[in-house]
């Protein structure tokens, strides 16, 4: 063995090698995903939950490129929404609280398919849900080296009940958790091509010598691409800018130890010097450009709300900065405002200290109906769209969060070490904000590295290539069991997930928890 190839197998690990079924494998689990998300996606028929502001604010940005105010109250304009009646904008700006990205591609699902048809208003959701799948399926294989193991994350996110709901509805969260993922994923793959590109760096230099300056590691696309998932991330939601945050300091640490483990001394200097700022290029200032550019329909605009506020309050504000940027910083000010301190009742906000355990998942619909009514052939009936997790995913979920947390600490497994990354930056800041109405559902945005640390549970439940034949066939039958069980939950779930009409009773029995109703 070359001392390339030494470093490589060191900088790299064990890379699979069926291509065609690493492909294969995870768009088969995606598509069946994808189907469990789109069936029957315009039900139910009418806006649910916060439907009632993105569904409306996507359309009035296709229309108008601004989010305009609807006329008279929001629940007038519902009824006249879920009748087929869409004109319900006056012409002037809302003050919306979230960034336009999301409400852009669900504006772009209802151009499609028409603003009236609530498959069209759920498509764009439904199709990065099911993309979410095929993305979670690549990164587990490449991050553990396996296609079984890839196919594994796939499947638990294809049924998971969370995932599936959040992905029927046309709301910002599952939007969220797709750039997040994306950009995670783009890291991810840079981080091999960087350290090919160091294996063969240090291949190349005189043994015996010792390396004190690294290479530049080239112009790495994929952090460039990364840089832009999560300036869409934040450009849907302000809570991206965690994930941002969180895998900028996560990307410079690989580099940092990969440099390392070369031999280059002192390492960290050339991870502060070389990869620090050049990282803070690709993915902050990549995100920032995207940020301000996903706001070209308010720039563009003249009714857009704020956007002619200096006119009325001459003197006021920043006034180095031109007015329309004065009036862009004052918009966010209250948009600040309003995302720090909503405190507004709410029967299903939760506290994210029971957001894993399911302790209050939210009911985004519910409608009872009675014999002959509607689909419903038994004395009362129910329809209901429930975000309760699928329990064995969740549950089983804390435990492999503590397993990851032991092997990044006492083994610095670097797969472990992004798994906490990913659930740190989704779920970790929520816990500053326990004074402000929040949900459950938020946990879709970090889902992916939930999913992510069972894996890398499952992987040690198999045993690796030296493990003994009766090891690894005990392995899996629990890993199979598990797989079975969590599938047979989902299935029972189902109906609450995609607001089927069942019988009172059966809706009844799926509550396990007074908390759940």
């Amino acid at each position: 063995m070359t001392r390339t190839d030494e470093l490589r197998a060191r900088l790299l690990g064990t890379r699979p090698t069926d291509t065609l079924w690493g492909w294969v494998g995870p768009l088969l689990i995606a598509a069946v995903g994808g189907f469990l998300r789109f069936w029957h996606l315009g039900r139910p028929d009418s806006l649910v939950f916060d439907e009632t502001y993105y569904v409306k604010q996507g359309w009035s940005l296709i229309q108008h490129g601004v989010e305009l105010r609807v006329e008279g109250k929001n629940e007038d304009a519902d009824k006249l929404w879920n009748a087929g009646n869409t004109d319900v904008f006056s012409t002037s700006g809302d003050m919306v609280v979230h960034p336009p990205v999301g409400k852009w591609l669900i504006g772009a699902g209802e151009w499609l398919f028409g603003p009236e048809n609530p498959f069209g208003w759920r498509f764009a959701v439904a199709l990065l849900g099911t993309l979410s799948i095929l993305i979670i399926g690549r990164v587990a294989r490449r991050m553990f080296g396996s296609t079984m193991l890839g196919c594994i994350a796939a499947l638990l996110l294809a049924v998971e009940g969370t995932h599936v709901a959040m992905s029927r509805t046309g709301i910002l969260d599952m939007v969220v958790s797709f750039f997040a993922l994306a950009g995670f994923a783009a890291l991810v793959v840079d981080r091999d091509k960087a350290r090919e590109r160091l294996a063969t760096w240090g291949g190349s230099q005189p043994a015996g010598i010792p390396l004190t300056a690294g290479p530049w590691l080239g112009v790495r696309p994929w952090r460039w691409l990364a840089g832009l998932m999560l300036g869409l991330c934040v450009s849907t939601k302000w809570s991206g800018l965690f994930f941002l945050a969180v895998f900028g300091l996560m990307t410079v640490f690989w580099d940092m130890g990969a440099r390392r483990a070369v031999g280059i001394r002192p390492w960290w200097r050339e991870g502060v010097l070389k990869d620090g700022p050049y990282a803070a290029v690709q993915l902050v200032v990549t995100a920032a450009v995207t940020y301000v550019v996903s706001w070209s329909g308010w720039f563009l605009s003249s009714n857009g709300y704020h956007r002619q506020w200096d006119t009325f309050h001459p003197g006021e504000g920043i006034q180095w900065l031109p007015a329309v940027l004065r009036n862009w910083v004052k918009y966010h000010q209250d948009m600040w405002q309003f995302n720090t301190t909503l405190s507004t009742p709410h029967s299903y906000s939760s506290n994210p200290w029971g957001w894993m355990v399911q302790a209050r998942p939210t009911s985004f619909f519910y409608e009872g109906t009675k014999a002959g009514e509607g689909s419903c052939t038994v004395e009362s009936c129910s329809q209901a769209v429930h975000t309760i997790g699928t329990v064995s995913v969740w549950w089983v979920g804390i435990v492999a969060l503590l397993v990851c947390a032991f092997f990044w600490v006492v083994r610095r497994d670097w797969r472990a070490g992004a798994v906490l990354a990913g659930v740190l930056a989704g779920y970790g800041p929520w816990f500053l904000y326990q004074h402000r109405t929040i949900y459950a559902f938020y946990t879709v945005a970090f889902e992916p590295w939930v999913v992510l640390g069972l894996v890398f549970c499952i992987g040690l439940v198999l045993g690796g290539r030296s493990a003994s034949r009766e090891r690894r066939r005990i392995g899996a039958v629990v890993v199979g069991a598990y797989l079975l069980l969590t599938i047979a939950l989902f299935a029972w779930f189902y109906p609450i997930y995609t607001g089927q009409v069942v019988p009172y009773e059966n809706w009844l029995r799926l509550m396990w928890f007074r908390s759940w109703i």
